[in-house]
């Protein structure tokens, strides 16, 4: 993977989707804005006209609601509103206007929707308030003489408006009440609104007959001086037994006048985009590009089982935990490779050991047979002696060989059925506290006969003793086969020592049997514990034993957990056992 091959194409995906996000906007923008918003704007101003017609048709407003409710139409849809009749004459008080009360105690309104039209920012200016003593210039209403058409208001010092150049007349009072709009509502098209009145009023018949029937109508009307777009709309409101008409004109224009300079607008978005992708490629160099790059080569070397070389991107997002991912997968395969190398390892361990104990196998089977063979011959020939009838004075002679060697075969079965129960982990141990020095004594009372034939003594010299946990019998199995080894191969007139001691850096007793008598060859120390085996094959006969009683004894220390071993001393042999607590 080269870098410019993934930054090229991160750049070309990036460009792509813009362009067709870019086209989908332009495409949406030139053929279906203009529509949709015209659209959007008609319904949503039909439905607040036709919400505040259903409300005055069903309330009984006073003048003052209606005008504060005219007024909330107006901030809410940014269109100016009037009542008229079929005739378009105003049937209701002008939503912009001052009560003003005069010196005589005469209340006039003085309607401002002309004046906010021309003057509003002025107007909101004034700051006028309830309270407030004005000076207002202007003309009266022809058919309503308590209505004045400012043409001028002063507050003070400061004025509003231009005079009028004949029929002017001046009033001054106190402000009573003021229905001025916010700032935001100065300029709201009252103008439009009368210019509308004028052009659509007297209604043609087609629009009576719809209106008489309770159709809202929705008019597209453009502007005779200034050429712009407007929506007309008019309610019909059934009021007090009459006809009355909602009558409201909304621009259109503005909407034009705006896509017209989105489209300017959208080039120079376009132009700055591919800039912005050019840099959103180097951007991507750095922050998406490197890493996968870094990624390729630890997976490279993942490949051919190299998991040394592999390190985590330093990053908090998708790309670092990949990484770190990468680096935890290394190493569980590397610890994965090295678990199955030392399997393999250990695998090839367990055939040779197989082998081993395949051979050791034959070969038990083979000695077992022939230390097996041996005493049926011989029993076999004393009985066939005793069959043929041999002299009376050696049939007694006879039997005792006979049952000899049938004691020795039972010993040699025995022996033979209790290694291949420790062997195979059959027994379990019924561990006890007891003193080794005691058990020797007690087997050594026992051999006294044994070693007296051998001309050998035993001596027990225990210090410091310390009790040891263990089975009682096998443990004394394995005192009496070690001590039986050392008579068997003891010189006549010797001493065979067992010593009993404490080991009080390691906290354990060691138990010695040492006997004076043929060494063992240092070759062959690792061996005596072998089945059947025997440093010399030509006394096997001579000294007596099945030639299991020393891998009984291995078997019985491995069980219970203890050391053990053999050495040679200056003139005989040594054999120990640790038992640690």
């Amino acid at each position: 993977m080269k870098k410019r091959g993934i930054t090229l194409k991160l750049f070309t995906v990036t460009a792509l989707i813009f362009v067709a996000f870019y086209a989908m906007i332009m495409i949406f923008q030139l053929v279906f804005f203009d529509s949709f918003y015209q659209h959007y704007k008609t319904k949503e101003a039909a439905k607040h006209l036709d919400s505040l017609a259903q409300a005055y048709q069903d309330n009984p407003w006073s003048a003052e609601q209606l005008t504060k409710q005219t007024l909330s139409y107006m901030r809410e849809t940014k269109s100016p509103l009037t009542i008229v009749d079929a005739e378009g004459y105003q049937l209701v008080q002008d939503p912009l206007h001052i009560m003003l009360e005069t010196e005589d105690g005469q209340v006039l309104e003085v309607a401002l929707s002309l004046l906010v039209t021309d003057y509003g920012d002025e107007l909101n200016a004034l700051n006028i308030k309830k309270g407030d003593t004005l000076v207002v210039n202007g003309e009266n209403d022809m058919s309503v003489s308590s209505v004045v058409y400012p043409s001028v208001i002063t507050k003070g010092q400061d004025s509003v408006g231009e005079h009028l150049e004949e029929n002017e007349v001046t009033f001054e009072g106190t402000v009573k009440s003021v229905s001025l709009p916010k700032a935001v509502m100065s300029n709201r098209g009252f103008g439009l609104l009368y210019d509308a009145l004028l052009e659509w009023f007297p209604l043609d018949e087609s629009l009576l007959k719809k209106l008489n029937k309770g159709e809202s109508l929705q008019l597209d009307w453009v502007e005779s001086w200034t050429g712009k777009h407007n929506l007309v709309l008019i309610e019909p409101v059934k009021k007090d037994g009459e006809m009355q008409l909602m009558f409201s004109v909304t621009s259109i224009q503005e909407t034009k006048d705006t896509n017209e300079a989105l489209r300017v607008f959208y080039l120079y978005i376009g132009i700055a985009g591919f800039v912005l992708i050019l840099l959103l490629s180097l951007i991507y160099s750095r922050l998406v590009s490197s890493p996968l790059i870094k990624l390729n080569e630890m997976a490279k070397k993942m490949v051919h089982l190299d998991f040394s070389s592999v390190k985590p991107i330093k990053r908090n997002d998708e790309l670092g935990s990949l990484s770190n991912n990468m680096l935890i997968m290394a190493q569980n395969l590397d610890h994965a490779v090295e678990d199955l190398k030392q399997a393999n390892d250990k695998l090839k361990q367990d055939m040779e050991k197989r082998k081993q104990m395949e051979k050791a196998q034959r070969e038990f089977f083979e000695n077992a047979s022939h230390e097996l063979k041996t005493p049926l011959s011989i029993i076999k020939s004393f009985a066939e002696g005793l069959q043929d009838g041999v002299s009376p004075d050696k049939q007694d002679h006879y039997m005792e060989v006979i049952i000899e060697e049938s004691d020795k075969m039972e010993i040699l079965i025995g022996d033979m059925l209790d290694l291949a129960k420790l062997e195979n982990g059959v027994i379990k141990l019924k561990k006890s506290s007891f003193l080794l020095s005691e058990m020797a004594e007690n087997l050594s009372d026992k051999l006294f006969c044994m070693a007296k034939e051998k001309r050998v003594s035993i001596e027990v010299m225990p210090r410091n003793e310390l009790p040891i946990v263990a089975d009682y019998e096998w443990m004394e199995r394995v005192i009496r086969n070690l001590l039986v080894n050392a008579v068997r191969h003891s010189e006549p007139e010797s001493v065979v020592t067992i010593r009993i001691e404490t080991d009080s850096k390691e906290e354990c007793s060691v138990f010695m049997v040492e006997n004076k008598g043929p060494q063992i060859p240092e070759e062959q120390l690792a061996n005596i514990w072998s089945r059947f085996y025997r440093t010399e094959s030509s006394r096997s006969r001579m000294t007596g034993g099945t030639g299991l009683g020393l891998a009984i004894v291995q078997q019985i220390l491995e069980l219970h957990g203890f050391s053990y071993g053999v050495e040679n001393m200056p003139e005989g042999v040594r054999f120990f056992a640790r038992f640690h607590k």
